[in-house]
């Protein structure tokens, strides 16, 4: 059977075009007229008013806490329930994560726990550096409180929207609800550039800032000259302009994906022991990856056996995020909560979501995850 893969890229058409008209024109070193245009076109749809493209998602949290004076010794909140490279990010600039537990109607930070925390530090006096917010797999984390407590203890906001593009909350878009925000082109997001990612904001100093910093901080001289250590981040024109023609179907993209979730959930949901990750009522999801916890006691099977399974058709699904309390690079950080975010990543499972799925690809899935939902595992004898 031909392998189905959890979430490849997607290509349109509109990106071979522009691509050639990139190759043809020769600009194809960093910079050029895509890479302006990706910037504007960027910005833009996520209603921000400054956008910097990058060579990486991490490229651009690297530089967004930098931007916000991050630096060694200090601390910063952000969720234990991640990717790695949020936490990476933290300590290239020589500060410390502080990790918050999610909460089980979004699997983002919890709110309350945040401001639990920001409250016991006010009383000790020290307040974080700034609070890393991840939009996980596609949802927004709830801004509302969330943006509430960080303004009353003056803490800013950097928005991990790597896995959000396309996703809203109270009808902003994602990568609109921090000082930055930050997102990623991988090739296993929702759109890509094959590798790359953007940095948002409404700041035109802190754009222009970033732009220094990308290019190698090189001083305005004609030799070259540098006061400042910079890095090698800026975005090639030519991956500009895969990421224009990404753009143009962004919309289809986040149906697709959404019309994916649906057929599992129809198919699934009835199954004991499933429970698909919930949306929240303020915002609405791109449902990035199809994701869902299974209760082995219920269901008679577990999420790794439902994953070996599917492998064994061919077919790749992954496990939720490890969190990152109880990643080895990390397991010395301070963490507030965790429960909520090792039940998810004990129990959690990512069905295949690309957006180039076929309705055969589909029941193939759901009917391998039903087959093994109707069959129970032999009770193991006692030792």
């Amino acid at each position: 059977m031909e392998r189905v893969f959890l979430s490849p890229p997607h290509m349109s058409g509109h990106e071979r075009e522009l691509l050639l008209d990139a190759f043809d024109s020769n600009w194809i070193a960093p910079l050029g007229p895509h890479i302006d245009a990706f910037e504007r076109e960027f910005a833009a749809l996520v209603d921000m008013k400054q956008a910097v493209a990058l060579s990486s998602g991490t490229a651009a949290l690297h530089l967004a806490l930098i931007l916000l004076g991050v630096s060694a010794g200090d601390e910063v909140l952000t969720s234990t329930f991640t990717f790695a490279a949020t936490t990476n990010a933290i300590t290239y600039v020589g500060a410390k994560p502080v990790l918050i537990d999610s909460e089980p109607t979004t699997w983002n930070m919890d709110p309350d726990l945040l401001a639990d925390e920001l409250r016991a530090r006010a009383r000790r006096n020290r307040l974080p550096k700034a609070v890393v917010i991840v939009d996980l797999y596609g949802q927004c984390a709830d801004y509302g409180p969330i943006r509430q407590t960080c303004a009353r203890y003056d803490v800013p906001i950097i928005e991990d929207a790597a896995e959000a593009l396309g996703a809203t909350y109270a009808g902003r878009p994602a990568g609109a609800f921090g000082a930055l925000g930050v997102f990623s082109f991988n090739g296993n997001k929702i759109i890509t550039t094959s590798g790359g990612g953007m940095l948002v904001c409404d700041s035109e100093y802190l754009a222009e800032r970033a732009r220094f910093l990308a290019t190698q901080a090189r001083d305005p001289a004609p030799h070259y000259q540098h006061s400042q250590i910079g890095y090698n981040y800026r975005m090639s024109n030519l991956l500009a302009a895969v990421g224009r023609g990404q753009l143009r179907v962004l919309e289809d993209r986040v149906a697709a994906r959404r019309a994916n979730f649906e057929f599992y959930r129809s198919e699934l949901a009835d199954l004991p022991g499933i429970d698909f990750m919930p949306e929240h009522h303020r915002g609405r999801s791109t449902r990035w990856l199809t994701c869902l916890t299974i209760d082995p006691r219920r269901f008679g099977a577990t999420s790794e056996d439902i994953r070996l399974t599917l492998e064994a058709a061919n077919i790749e699904s992954r496990p939720t995020w490890k969190p990152m309390h109880l990643q080895p690079a990390f397991s010395t950080c301070c963490v507030r909560g965790g429960a909520v975010a090792e039940h998810i990543f004990q129990h959690g499972l990512c069905l295949p979501s690309g957006s180039s799925l076929t309705g055969k690809d589909l029941s193939r899935v759901a009917n391998i995850v039903r087959d093994i939902g109707s069959r129970r595992l032999p009770k193991r004898k006692a030792a």
